[in-house]
């Protein structure tokens, strides 16, 4: 939750909740207060911005992982009920008089409670902004038919119904809000941040130079990255699995490894079992394309590979950034995996760095199931905003963002999307049409929309509405 200071009402203030980044294009003509558990570092354009003031509240140990399980139900209750008397505390006493609360849900409980009292305690307006529902995130860990969600569904609802105005994400949202909620809500898309951009050669050879021990010498991997970069340094400045510095000149290498990259949290909703398969299935296709004998020593592959030659089908090197509880799952999984033309990365970048890799990547890969199916992922939206295009799984509503042929492609099995990484890397890097084509479209759809227009045209004059009445 964020809490703006009150302004004159020609220049209001408002209260902004959801990403940080989002809060740095709203706050350029607002203050802003951001109230949030502490986690990872903020882009530094948010911590620079003197508009923007981050309120870091306490966040909850986890310590019932080390308590008997007669304890799990006590745990359960008392973690809603601290979070609420901190968030109020701050809300009330910590935060400038705002002119308006808006919050993002999920999460819920409490966070709804919480903003719901401390707007009426303060006499400001109370505005959700809908990212997804919260009840049905619940659903995936302790199970649809379990009491709890009912509960929970029954505060968000109340509460949602209580707000003053709502901001939604998709239209299939905004439909199933009024339909069934009672809820009247604009929609605001998603838009990335103006760091979201695409990289430059000269920051994508500074990028893997400071990557080049984790993409070349990983600890424990022998894989068709590290067998055809032994000539490369950890500290190297001059070279990296992407690029090399002749004279003055960064030159990209023609043999170089396609780069994909996937976002995720590492949770039930993002199944990247399909990644791994999807790999796999990749990897045995193209050795059946090219005719080559499944007993072939990949040793000689490689070797060739060092030595400048190209093939038809290209190395695959797959960046997966996030953290989450099912990470060291996976690693294990795809340590046993024995691929000779895909190789697995796993890395947590900082704020500055993330969009940079997304600016310097051939094609994102999406995993995100919405647990709603109203959704649409942010990872995505920062994609587009680096010119990157994205294969996205398909759910009901993803066509709002991703245009097939035009900007992504969707898939719905690990075959299918194994298909699409053989279809658009054909002919890498020079003979991709395909891949080209879309990339084109990822820069259209990304340079069309930005933060400041969507703000202005629909966030702006129903939050500027919702004050005036509040005020009146």
């Amino acid at each position: 939750m964020c809490g703006g200071s009150r302004g004159s009402w020609s220049q209001p203030s408002y209260a902004v909740s959801g990403p940080l980044p989002c809060a740095s294009g709203v706050a350029a003509s607002l203050e802003v207060d951001i109230v949030a558990y502490g986690g990872s570092e903020p882009h530094s354009a948010v911590i620079e911005n003197e508009s923007i003031h981050i309120h870091t509240m306490i966040q909850w140990q986890k310590y019932s992982h080390s308590l008997p399980k007669i304890f799990y139900p006590l745990m359960l209750l008392l973690k809603p009920i601290i979070q609420f008397v901190i968030l109020l505390w701050f809300l009330c006493f910590k935060v400038p008089h705002p002119d308006a609360f808006i919050v993002q849900n999920p999460p819920s409980v409490p966070t709804l409670v919480a903003v719901k009292w401390a707007s009426s305690l303060r006499k400001s307006a109370f505005i959700v902004d809908w990212h997804n529902f919260g009840y049905t995130l619940l659903g995936l860990s302790v199970g649809r038919s379990s009491p709890f969600v009912s509960i929970y569904h029954w505060f968000e609802k109340h509460y949602g119904q209580m707000a003053n105005g709502s901001l939604c994400v998709t239209r299939a949202m905004q439909h199933e809000l009024a339909q069934n909620w009672g809820i009247r809500a604009t929609v605001l898309y998603d838009q990335p941040p103006e760091f979201f951009c695409p990289t430059s050669l000269q920051e994508k050879h500074k990028l893997f130079c400071r990557l080049n021990r984790y993409l070349c010498h990983p600890l424990g991997v022998r894989d068709c990255v590290t067998a055809t970069t032994t000539g490369i340094g950890a500290a190297d400045q001059n070279e990296t699995l992407f690029t090399t510095l002749v004279d003055t000149d960064i030159l990209l290498k023609p043999n170089r490894p396609a780069l994909v990259v996937s976002s995720t949290s590492w949770t039930p909703d993002e199944d990247f079992g399909i990644l791994l398969e999807a790999a796999v299935m990749y990897d045995r296709r193209v050795a059946a394309l090219l005719d080559e004998n499944d007993s072939a020593d990949e040793g000689v592959l490689w070797k060739e590979i060092s030595g400048g030659k190209q093939y038809l089908y290209p190395r695959l090197l797959f960046i997966i950034t996030g953290k989450g509880p099912e990470k060291e799952k996976y690693e294990e999984k795809i340590k046993r995996l024995n691929l000779k033309r895909v190789a697995f990365r796993t890395m947590w970048l900082s704020a500055e760095e993330y969009p940079l890799l997304l600016g310097s990547a051939d094609l994102g890969v999406c995993l995100h199931t919405s647990s709603s199916g109203l959704d649409l992922p942010m990872k995505v939206v920062d994609m587009f905003g680096c010119g990157l295009p994205v294969c996205a799984v398909s759910y009901s509503c993803i066509d709002e963002l991703v245009k097939v042929e035009k900007n992504g492609l969707l898939f719905s099995s690990s075959s299918e999307l194994a298909d699409e990484l053989l279809m658009l890397f054909r002919g890498f890097p020079k003979e991709c049409d395909a891949l080209k084509s879309l990339k084109n479209g990822a820069l259209e759809t990304g340079s069309s929309a930005r933060w400041a227009t969507e703000w202005e045209e629909h966030a702006k004059p129903l939050i500027s509405e919702v004050i005036s009445r509040n005020l009146n």
